[in-house]
């Protein structure tokens, strides 16, 4: 196939559904965990889980990057922007993610914070270019796909001679957290992972392997594209079926074994791994995130302005950490689709596009239980 509308062709996506429904068995349940945000996305979108037998459920993981970014993070960036010196560039998804006491970049920026949308790392640095009497910061965040781009600001930063210009880190590693859900020990039950696709085509399969031979976890690795996840699914079905835990490559038109390895040596050479980092919903995991290495130290945000992160406490009535670890899904959430939408978001999770609570909202799901919220607060 060579073009994207035969990546959806509905004809093929039933055929394929149908599929998995004669090889299924019936006497098992199927639990697997999505591990992208952009195939909860693609999920809700097509409604491939209307396609599914009862007994396949698909559980949405921490594959959102904002989502998984925890509230302090949050505050330290307000913080930082308060300062006078500083101009704070960020990507537009952080800028309404709720901070503690209610408050949020966006929030910030109406009080008179220097805070500038950018599309990409190249356009921060082109502002601390521009402006030098300003202290230009990056606020980086996102799994290994967004890495890259980072690390090639740093070294061009260095290039450029660029006194003025700084990254605050918030980097982390896709695998480190598919082993926490793993080793929770009141965690969700988990028979095979559906494998990420962007993040995958930077770092490769090979990293995966340990989930097969460690924890006897299959991993497919798919597309966005609706008959990806499909054939994702039956794949990992016929895994199951036979007992196999392998590492499989659905996506094999963008995903090598060994990944990029340009992109792969610059991150190791700008980055290094944190002891520990808090991710939102799963708590502290070790070996989980990056930050610079000392040879890179005056780009160092964290460094420059001395930087300590103050733990802060989600809203208590919200239920994205739950639905971050797959425990939940956005309907089981009292505040969604009522006290949280997209235009009042409670959590992260609603707030991001790749979110499992804007993905459900976007595309429909919420409407079985919406109305009946909506009712009762009027009632109130």
């Amino acid at each position: 196939m060579k073009h994207v509308d035969e990546y959806r062709d509905g004809e093929l996506a039933r055929a394929i559904a149908q599929r998995i429904g004669e090889e299924a068995r019936s006497d098992r349940r199927y639990r697997l965990m999505e591990f992208c945000g952009g195939h909860t996305h693609a999920i809700s979108r097509y409604g491939i889980e209307d396609l599914l037998p009862q007994n396949i459920r698909l559980i949405h993981g921490p594959g959102c990057p904002v989502c998984v970014l925890p509230m302090g993070r949050i505050d330290d960036a307000i913080r930082l922007a308060a300062r006078k010196e500083v101009t704070l560039c960020t990507y537009a998804d952080l800028m309404r993610v709720p901070a503690s006491g209610g408050s949020s970049l966006m929030k910030a920026k109406a009080d008179g914070a220097d805070i500038r949308m950018v599309y990409s790392t190249l356009d921060a640095i082109a502002i601390a270019e521009k402006e030098k009497d300003r202290q230009v910061v990056f606020f980086a965040i996102g799994f290994e796909t967004t890495t890259p781009p980072t690390a090639l600001a740093i070294r061009l930063a260095q290039k450029k001679r660029l006194a003025n210009f700084s990254v605050f880190c918030n980097h982390v590693l896709t695998p480190a957290a598919m082993q926490a859900i793993l080793d929770t020990k009141d965690g969700v039950e988990i028979e095979g992972f559906i494998g990420p696709a962007h993040v995958s085509t930077v770092i490769g399969s090979a990293p995966y392997r340990r989930f097969a031979t460690d924890y006897h976890k299959p991993v497919v690795i798919a597309g966005f594209e609706p008959l990806d996840v499909l054939q994702a699914i039956l794949m990992l079905v016929r895994q199951i079926d036979e007992g196999r835990c392998e590492i499989e490559n659905q996506y094999r038109r963008a995903v090598t074994e060994t990944g990029n390895a340009k992109a792969i040596d610059e991150m190791a050479e700008i980055f290094e791994l944190r002891e520990s980092f808090e991710w939102r919903g799963l708590g502290e995991i070790p070996k989980s995130a990056l930050k610079l290495r000392e040879a890179y130290a005056q780009f160092d945000a964290e460094k420059r302005f001395s930087m300590v992160t103050q733990p802060a406490r989600d809203n208590p009535a919200c239920e994205c950490g739950a639905i971050l670890r797959g425990q939940k899904r956005p309907q089981d959430c009292k505040l969604f689709g009522g006290a949280c939408t997209p235009e009042t978001p409670m959590g992260s999770c609603m707030v991001s596009s790749e979110g499992s609570c804007a993905a459900y909202w976007a595309y429909g799901r919420f409407r079985q239980y919406a109305p009946r919220q909506n009712a009762t607060r009027k009632a109130s």
